[in-house]
């Protein structure tokens, strides 16, 4: 790979699916072609929603793709869930834009997931590399990876960039056969509260479903759209996501996806959407048309904990923010970014930031410890 270079695509679909997956490995859906493909086809992910494609690839002598470094030049910083608006602030103080960057994320996706497919180590510090390139060849800011995993840290790492800290709620399978299993894990006056809470929500519905393959229909769509408009609509003004969007991912990895529908009246009336890893599930968007009590509960946490018992899933990961998840078993759990600025005054600055921002994160994920809900001993 010594004579190797790497070359920008406007489009994951430039690459072959079975060249990308290759690449990707299986384990993770949001690396996967399947899902980038469908946020860029549906229009969600383009230059005009701020987020245009380019993706950096490093070819093998083969002439087939040997690394992907999936990326996005964006203009503004909506969507990441890593917030650096006082970053875009603070180079507008100093009369410089802040965007366009190049941001290297899953697009409105807070999980962890491979940001460098490439098993190869050179093609791995090559893809780090020439992103680095990218933005200071062109006057960029600054280059962003978020929600990075354990293996690509090291090599972000190692290139120079630099590390920022946050927390998420996880949730563990130690085990168990199923949610009763787990509240017997819980003490006494935690597992009385979850269990009202459960029933508080499941008597104020008819049934709950779990959507998957080919039960993932139009019909189904339409009613997930319609919640997830409304959730978008009273959270930051409008929903990131096309409704194409769902019924791309519903014709090309159905099987990844877990829609969980509570129905009430004849009619579906709230819904979370899930999809599948390997060993995780994934929380992601949740939305409703009727405020039944606990039901947000219900179906975005208790309902993903029977998911992951019944599939024998290692973990949930219920999305970013929302401490309230550590009183129903979820664990805080640090996440990691890395991140590279090209101009050297505002990187001692940023890195000086970063070093007293991740004490205080550990800290906090630390205090949040002690709200488990779990048995002593």
């Amino acid at each position: 790979m010594a004579e190797a270079v790497a070359r920008l695509i406007s489009r994951a679909a430039d690459v072959a699916g079975e060249d990308w997956d290759r690449l990707a490995g299986g384990g993770n859906p949001f690396s996967s072609h399947a899902f980038l493909t469908s946020v860029e086809d549906s229009g969600s992910a383009s230059e005009r929603a701020g987020w245009r494609p380019l993706h950096i690839v490093v070819d093998g002598e083969d002439g087939r793709p040997a690394g992907i470094l999936p990326g996005y030049l964006k203009s503004h910083s909506q969507g990441e869930y890593v917030f650096d608006h006082a970053w875009a602030d603070a180079w507008a103080r100093a009369g410089l834009n802040y965007y366009p960057k190049l941001q290297h994320a899953v697009p409105f996706t807070p999980a962890t997931a491979p940001k460098l497919l490439a098993d190869d180590p050179e093609v791995r510090a090559l893809l780090v590399a020439a992103s680095s390139t990218v933005i200071r060849e062109n006057g960029f800011s600054s280059s962003h990876a978020t929600f990075v995993n354990e293996a690509d840290a090291v090599d972000f790492a190692a290139g120079g960039w630099m590390e920022r800290n946050d927390v998420q709620y996880h949730w563990f399978n130690d085990g168990y056969a199923g949610f009763s299993e787990f509240l017997g894990a819980l003490s006494s006056r935690k597992r009385k509260v979850l269990r009202k809470e459960r029933e508080a929500a499941l008597s104020g519905v008819d049934e709950i479903v779990w959507l998957s393959g080919s039960d993932l229909t139009e019909t189904a769509w339409d009613a997930f759209w319609d919640f997830y408009q409304d959730t978008g609509s009273r959270k930051w003004g409008r929903p990131y996501l096309t409704r194409r969007f769902f019924s791309l991912i519903g014709e090309r990895m159905a099987e990844r996806v877990v829609l969980v529908m509570a129905r009430r009246g004849g009619r579906y009336v709230a819904g979370a959407l899930n999809f599948l890893g390997d060993d995780c599930l994934y929380g992601r968007q949740w939305g409703c048309v009727e405020d039944i009590p606990f039901l947000h509960f219900e179906l975005c946490y208790h309902q993903a904990i029977d998911i992951a018992c019944a599939r024998g899933l290692a973990r949930v990961e219920a999305g970013a923010q929302g401490a309230h998840k550590v009183a129903r078993g979820y664990r805080p759990v640090l996440t990691r970014s890395f991140h590279d600025v090209a101009d050297l005054r505002f990187r001692d600055a940023v890195a000086d930031y970063l070093e007293r921002e991740r004490a205080a994160v550990v800290g906090e994920a630390f205090a949040l410890t002690e709200g488990l809900p779990f048995r002593e001993g």
